[in-house]
């Protein structure tokens, strides 16, 4: 298992350094000036060639002949390798401090978003698995279809226009209202409201994040609805399932302790895919329900030409996604002690 680890983490590193030069490029292929983007339209030449010297786009991208150190890269990898993301071009602050900052608002709305696909999905497919060809089953997979296909802006739009502007029931936007006054604790606002002993702030951040965890959750819980049942599925007509029945187990202990645990591996894999891809940052969720998170903040780094924003945001959203998959490979183990590591 050690040196296993060793190797994956060794890979990372490899992959990290790979999206590094990816996003270097990408970001610098964006059409537009950072330094007219920050000055304005009617920037003189003058004014935006002199920004560019001060923040270093003027030099080569990759090699410098006077000085090889003296180009973007180069100086870009070794800020990164001291772990320095720079700061915003315009705003002027650390992007470090900036990701620490927004990254409890995507978290907490990640991992409502997975609670609510899990809670919801994982029954779904196991019933639609027990109840095979049934209403439930065809029920759960036209609900699981809709859920893949249906965009996640235009389910949020919809969710925000049906439940906030038609019927008034949630709030549309935001993590709390403006009458709640709150000092973060964890960055978790419902439970900072707890921790704070204000059960009022803490159903007002509940009420905020119930639209956008669903929007969020919505193709997480049709994948793992899916790939529940698929996998259930599989595992019920397995030679040791039906022994259990023929010794007389109830269905239930047939269900949970002999199908489903052994049908867990494909779903976690989904499971631990869908939490890296949240935790990096729900770009149009966040943007539509006007979420402070890292989706937001690196998609108006975008449009604002951000290098340092939008690269340091990029590459944290790869390394939580790298490091969800080497959870997820070292989670096999524990659940199936066929599966060894060397």
């Amino acid at each position: 298992m050690g040196s296993y680890l060793i190797r994956r983490l060794l890979r990372t590193v490899l992959v990290m350094l790979g999206i590094s030069l990816v996003v270097f490029v990408f970001v610098r292929s964006i059409p537009g000036d950072p330094a007219v983007a920050m000055l304005g339209e009617r920037a003189t030449p003058e004014a935006a060639a002199a920004l560019r010297e001060q923040l270093g786009l003027n030099k080569p991208w990759f090699f410098n002949p006077a000085n090889p150190m003296d180009a973007q890269y180069p100086r870009y990898m070794g800020a990164l390798l001291q772990g320095d993301l720079g700061s915003g071009i315009k705003s002027n602050i650390p992007v470090w401090d900036d990701l620490k900052a927004r990254f409890p608002a995507t978290a907490e709305l990640s991992v409502a978003a997975l609670l609510f696909a899990l809670l919801v999905g994982m029954p779904a497919g196991i019933l639609a698995a027990l109840r095979r060809n049934s209403v439930w089953d065809n029920l759960a997979t036209t609900i699981s279809l809709v859920g893949v296909s249906m965009p996640v802006f235009w389910l949020g739009l919809l969710l925000s226009y049906f439940f906030a502007v038609k019927l008034g029931w949630l709030p549309p936007s935001a993590r709390l209202g403006s009458e709640v006054n709150l000092e973060p604790l964890t960055g978790f606002y419902v439970l900072d409201g707890l921790l704070r002993g204000q059960p009022a702030a803490a159903w007002d951040a509940l009420r905020h994040l119930i639209l956008p965890a669903i929007a969020l959750g919505s193709i997480p819980l049709a994948i793992i609805a899916r790939i529940t049942r698929s996998s259930m599925l599989d595992v019920l007509g397995q030679d040791y399932v039906r022994t259990a029945r023929a010794k007389g187990l109830t269905g239930r202990a047939v269900t949970f302790k002999h199908a489903l645990r052994n049908a867990l591996l494909p779903v976690v894999t989904v499971i631990g895919l869908q939490a890296g891809a949240l935790l990096g940052g729900a770009v149009l969720t966040e943007t539509i329900f006007s979420w402070p998170g890292i989706g937001s903040w690196v998609y108006d780094a975008i449009s604002q030409r951000d290098y340092p924003i939008i690269q340091g945001g990029v590459i944290f959203a790869a390394l939580i996604v790298s490091l969800a998959n080497l959870i997820v490979d070292l989670s096999y183990a524990a659940l199936d002690p066929r599966i060894q590591y060397s």
